[in-house]
């Protein structure tokens, strides 16, 4: 017999990669179809961490440095992402995105909390509030581990 933690994990492995599957959809849709999952993760990234290092982003994403570089040189040539040197060491690259990137993150988010609302909206009220405490409970064990 499983454990309740062990039954919770089995749900969260489930569960998780579904609804990452619709994020993706949309914000693929209601963004820039022409960038892929990775790019939006990028401008995500950056969007939460001005001047980031090539490095930084190629951890989080999950990519070689060559690749994440390629990635890069992409946005920055599609201008949703500026190359900078570091004015505190020449030798380092910062990353953030342009205004057109922000822009570009910023309407794909509204739109697909939008549509995530209105699929949310089939379940009952005790249903979202649930969804609600439980998506804040697991907030703070995952913050710390994706950082």
């Amino acid at each position: 017999m499983q454990s309740i933690s062990e039954q919770c994990a089995r749900e969260v492995l489930e569960v998780v990669p579904l609804v990452m599957r619709v994020i993706r959809s949309q914000f693929r849709k209601y963004g820039a179809p022409e960038l892929s999952v990775p790019q939006f993760r990028t401008l995500h990234f950056l969007s939460q961490h001005r001047g980031a290092s090539l490095s930084e982003v190629a951890e989080y994403i999950g990519l070689m440095l060559p690749s994440m570089s390629a990635l890069i040189d992409g946005l920055v040539t599609r201008n949703f992402a500026v190359r900078r040197t570091s004015p505190n060491d020449r030798r380092r690259m910062t990353l953030t995105l342009t205004e057109r990137g922000q822009a570009t993150l910023r309407s794909a988010r509204k739109a697909t909390q939008t549509y995530l609302a209105e699929e949310l909206n089939r379940l009952t009220q005790a249903d979202r509030a649930t969804i609600i405490k439980a998506m804040q409970a697991l907030r703070p064990i995952f913050t710390e581990k994706a950082t």
